[in-house]
């Protein structure tokens, strides 16, 4: 499969599909969806419940077949190289492959087993990979009594010993308590500095927000939207900004003066549209200045990945936040 946005001298993407389609009897899973990600970048795959998430990391790790389409991982074709494929790659899944009747170091031991290095290069690895993620005082305990960050963090380094160009983390911090998850995330940034391209799947907006460099919604078996955060936050209007009153009379003035916005007599609040610019701010204030209204305070909304993913997907709050 070759790509127009290919050149000679370039290296090839780390995940490329075009018309990607999976369907389980009647229902379309994936309704021809293309990919693009760039090798040493991290990509976010969102959407709703039974959007086709896992089904499309299922089909880039070559645990089962697409129906239809082209696709390459790490310059290798699915079809025609599987194993090639499964050479390149590293998987961890929703949940974890952690082996809790093992030590830690023992699971480790396992996957270098599994991955053919002899018993030298195996313990070097090992110790250098439990070293990495901060696990050499628990490495010769049961995994049992790890907690859910140290299974993690045990996970993605069984994961590594294959030495991965790209790996697939689908909801890699998925129950994980926050100082948890920040240190998840600062472990997948130092992957990516260090040339390994991730494709992610998470049911945290922030996370896809504080992580990636590009970010795909799938809705309906399709790509609904697809782009940067910043990019796909310009594409939901609804920026605000909310002035605040100590005095309704003031509040009054304010709305007489401006001539728009919701207005909140019980909060002493008006909300008038804008995008949070200084530009914006600087002249709104400037016309309550020159009319010599007084706010109190203020605060800035601007839409952000959660209005975007309710916006292009049309689910529900309480559903806009739980894909899969």
């Amino acid at each position: 499969m070759s790509s127009p946005r290919q050149h000679a001298h370039q290296a090839p993407p780390a995940i490329e599909a075009v018309a990607l389609r999976k369907s389980y009897g009647d229902k379309v899973v994936l309704d021809g969806i293309d990919l693009h990600v760039p090798r040493g970048t991290i990509f976010a795959l969102l959407g709703p419940n039974g959007a086709g998430k896992t089904t499309t990391v299922q089909i880039l790790s070559t645990l089962i077949g697409a129906d239809s389409g082209e696709s390459r991982v790490a310059g290798h074709d699915l079809r025609t190289a599987p194993q090639s494929v499964r050479a390149a790659i590293g998987v961890t899944g929703q949940f974890s492959a952690v082996d809790n009747l093992i030590t830690g170091e023992e699971n480790m031991a396992l996957m270098a087993d599994l991955h053919h290095l002899d018993r030298r290069e195996g313990r070097r690895v090992t110790a250098e990979l439990l070293e990495r993620f901060d696990l050499v005082e628990a490495a010769k305990k049961p995994t049992s009594a790890y907690s859910g960050g140290m299974r993690r963090r045990l996970d993605l380094a069984m994961t590594l010993v294959g030495s991965p160009e790209v790996i697939f983390l689908d909801e890699p911090t998925t129950g994980l308590d926050p100082r948890s998850r920040h240190t998840m995330w600062q472990i997948i940034r130092d992957l990516v500095a260090g040339g390994v391209t991730v494709f992610l799947t998470t049911q945290y907006l922030e996370e896809a927000d504080q992580l990636a460099d590009r970010i795909a919604v799938l809705s309906g078996g399709r790509i609904v939207a697809e782009g940067t955060a910043d990019e796909l936050k310009r594409l939901v209007p609804g920026g605000h900004v909310q002035l605040r009153f100590l005095d309704p009379a003031e509040l009054a003035r304010a709305e007489a003066v401006l001539g728009l916005g919701i207005r909140d007599d019980e909060a002493l609040t008006l909300q008038v549209p804008g995008d949070g610019s200084v530009h914006t701010l600087r002249a709104l204030l400037d016309i309550l200045d020159g009319n010599d209204v007084a706010v109190d305070s203020l605060t800035v909304h601007t839409p952000d990945l959660d209005d975007v993913f309710f916006a292009v997907t049309g689910h529900p709050d309480d559903e806009k936040t739980q894909t899969r």
